[in-house]
């Protein structure tokens, strides 16, 4: 509003007081004083160990030491001269694990049932603190006697004789068919 009425105004010594502050002030709000995250650019091929993929998008060392560039020209080579060893180096060239090492198991199924098991708990408490303080008593419709007396109060009402509630009941032996 200040602003408006400043603009309309024109040239004078508010316009080019409050510009500059209000410009200043809202830069400072923009940045909130917290430094930007970084962003991972999901567009570009990624590293990911998983055993439903066995070839990733990139090799998992992407910069290589001169150690690793003489490793790269003895894999041009025949590999039947290559060691174990450096069979291994060349495989942890491309990749950070191994099958066996991907199939390790872990504990993380302990952690998740007893998460569900923690909050299976809270709502436990929840439902039985609600039972106890926040729920009404039942009415007295719901006691096995009222039930028994309307029952009785249906039969002598003879309410559905032929295909309903008084049809399974015996009005000469007074019981149940």
């Amino acid at each position: 509003m200040l602003l408006l009425t400043a603009g309309r105004v024109g040239g004078s010594l508010l316009v080019r007081r409050a510009t500059p502050a209000l410009a200043a002030s809202s830069v400072r709000m923009a940045g909130h004083g917290h430094a930007v995250a970084d962003t991972t650019d999901m567009s570009q091929p990624m590293y990911v160990d998983r055993l439903d993929t066995p070839l990733p998008d990139k090799p998992f060392k992407e910069v290589l030491t001169d150690a690793d560039k003489g490793m790269k020209q003895k894999e041009k080579g025949p590999w039947t001269q290559l060691s174990n060893a450096e069979k291994m180096a060349l495989y942890r060239l491309t990749f950070c694990k191994t099958y066996p090492e991907m199939r390790v198991k872990t504990g993380e199924w302990k952690t998740v049932v007893g998460g569900m098991f923690f909050f299976f708990g809270i709502t436990g408490l929840i439902v039985l603190w609600q039972a106890l303080y926040v729920y009404p008593e039942l009415p007295h419709t719901f006691a096995d006697e009222w039930k028994a007396k309307q029952a009785q109060r249906m039969l002598d009402m003879r309410i559905s004789p032929i295909q309903g509630f008084a049809s399974n009941w015996d009005y000469e032996k007074r019981q149940w068919k």
